[in-house]
């Protein structure tokens, strides 16, 4: 049994979990609260309780020592991911001013910053008006100033979800580099504090002063303060190391650290993302992410609404899966699946596009859902098949482009997140990307990442590789079935891609007709 253990703390959208890993990357204790959902002052508004999180990461902290006997002198070093986007406004003396804005929120503001002509010139001559349009409207900051203008006022820090919880933790404002994805003047191919000339300063309201220091993944940035420590059990002076954001966490505790491997993460956004030394953007001028090793960039094609249709259909029309998983003592997962295999490659016809959430540029801000092929032999086993074809369909739309960009082919996946855990929607994953598809060996893959940051952070593994290399391994493999791989590439060439051409104009006219959604 190892004497040197790691504690991940994992804020997600749903719930907070607080997490030991060993230095070989098994989870030796882990619990978990589940958060309130978020509240809508509007439609499409999405906030939360600021000091709720703070209240559920020392729970979930509690709950863990109470539950465990790994005695707490033996955590070596603490480390926090985040959901990414979250942000909170803080007064002078540290406490949040309004509830945060949760990056689920969809609310825009006509009252932006003006940008100079010049900037104005450049974007129009690169074909990008639109696309920093968006930006500015976006923008959390800048709505607050228009809406909120005595909040903006009182403002003394902007920060991210991450940034917050590390002050809470550490008593000092400063966070890592690999968190940083927001409206928010960084520096995404420097990987810093965009430079003072920046275009972003310009068509932000925020200002220097309000921001953390950043520091790279795998940085000790402090250590938890008595305060905290009486707050969470955590022992006062254990090191805080810098992580990333969970996505990024998500791709190298799935040990997807080469540009071949592919990392698709089920989650409530659906992503499919790639580590690289080289700043590639996949569409153009929307930036890599910082990756959750210094230095590195997360490529990145996402689905906003990704495995949240998931479980909007198992809650619209899964009720009798789930109380049937009651009486038979089994997950609902497993009954899930029964409905997916109930029903063969294609779905029969039945195609779904997800674009739920309007996006950027692929899909844009006019884009709608689809369904389309309905018969009359279709059911509900049917609709939620073709949930999961068509996620996939549009994350190997996301590899295809990420192959082409980066000039890399993708060779292996690893898939992690919720839907990771059914067996259906890997097989089908393997079958429509035509690649090997691996599941990891844990399923806290997020967790497991910021726990990587903390070994290599307080020197218990020498670098990232080696760290990597000893704690994360592949689990189930699912190899692609050839006659089920000819039908999704039939489907996928000559549907799916077409789908989003040919019916975009229907959806500028419904925007059009109904103002939903609202582009301005």
């Amino acid at each position: 049994m190892s004497s040197e253990y790691l504690l991940a703390i994992d804020n997600g959208t749903q719930s907070v979990r607080a997490i030991l890993f060993d230095l070989q990357g098994h989870i030796v204790a882990k619990s978990q609260v589940h958060l309130d959902a978020y509240f809508s002052a509007e439609p499409g508004w999405a906030e939360h309780g600021v000091d709720e999180y703070w209240q559920a990461l020392c729970t979930a902290c509690q709950r863990l020592w109470a539950q465990s006997a790994i005695p707490r002198s033996a955590v070596r070093g603490v480390v926090v991911t985040t959901q990414r986007g979250t942000v909170v406004n803080l007064d002078r003396e540290g406490k949040p001013l309004r509830p945060a804005i949760v990056w689920l929120d969809q609310r825009r503001t006509n009252n932006v910053p003006a940008l100079h002509p010049l900037w104005r010139a450049a974007f129009k001559l690169a074909r990008v008006e639109n696309t920093v349009d968006f930006f500015l409207g976006e923008a959390e900051a800048n709505w607050i100033k228009a809406h909120q203008p005595e909040i903006w006022e009182r403002t003394d820090k902007f920060l991210l979800l991450s940034g917050y919880l590390n002050y809470r933790l550490g008593g000092e404002f400063i966070d890592s580099i690999g968190s940083q994805v927001a409206y928010i003047p960084f520096d995404y191919k420097g990987l810093r504090w965009a430079p003072s000339w920046d275009w972003k300063w310009q068509a932000l309201a925020i200002e220097r002063r309000m921001l953390p220091e950043l520091v790279p993944p795998g940085t000790v940035m402090g250590k938890v303060t008595a305060e905290a420590a009486d707050e969470t059990g955590i022992p006062a002076g254990t090191p805080l190391i810098a992580a990333a954001a969970d996505k990024a966490c998500e791709v190298i505790g799935a040990g997807c650290l080469e540009p071949h491997i592919g990392c698709l993460s089920y989650g409530t956004t659906a992503t499919i993302n790639t580590t690289s030394r080289k700043y590639v953007e996949v569409t153009p001028f929307i930036p890599p992410y910082p990756a959750a090793v210094p230095g590195a960039y997360s490529t990145e094609v996402q689905i906003f609404r990704g495995y949240w249709m998931v479980n909007w259909f198992k809650e619209q029309f899964g009720l009798h899966e789930k109380m049937r998983a009651a009486e038979e003592g089994v997950a609902p997962e497993e009954l899930f699946d029964d409905l997916v295999n109930a029903v063969p490659p294609g779905a029969m016809g039945l195609m779904l596009q997800p674009y739920w959430t309007p996006g950027i540029k692929q899909p844009g801000p006019e884009a709608k859902g689809a369904v389309i092929g309905f018969g009359d032999v279709h059911n509900r086993a049917h609709l939620y098949r073709a949930i999961l074809e068509g996620l996939a369909y549009a994350l190997r739309e996301g590899k295809e482009k990420i192959e082409k960009r980066s000039g890399v082919p993708i060779t292996s996946l690893r898939v992690s997140g919720g839907g990771s855990q059914s067996d259906a929607a890997m097989q089908l994953t393997a079958d429509i990307f035509g690649l090997p598809t691996a599941r990891p060996h844990v399923y806290e893959t997020s967790g497991l990442g910021a726990a990587i940051n903390a070994a290599v952070g307080v020197g218990l593994h020498r670098d990232f590789d080696t760290a990597i290399g000893a704690m994360t391994r592949v689990g189930k493999v699912f190899e692609p079935k050839p006659d089920h791989r000819a039908t999704y590439d039939a489907l996928y060439s000559r549907v799916y891609k077409k789908m989003y051409a040919r019916l975009g104009p229907l959806y500028q006219q419904i925007q059009e007709i109904t103002g939903y959604p609202k582009l301005s």
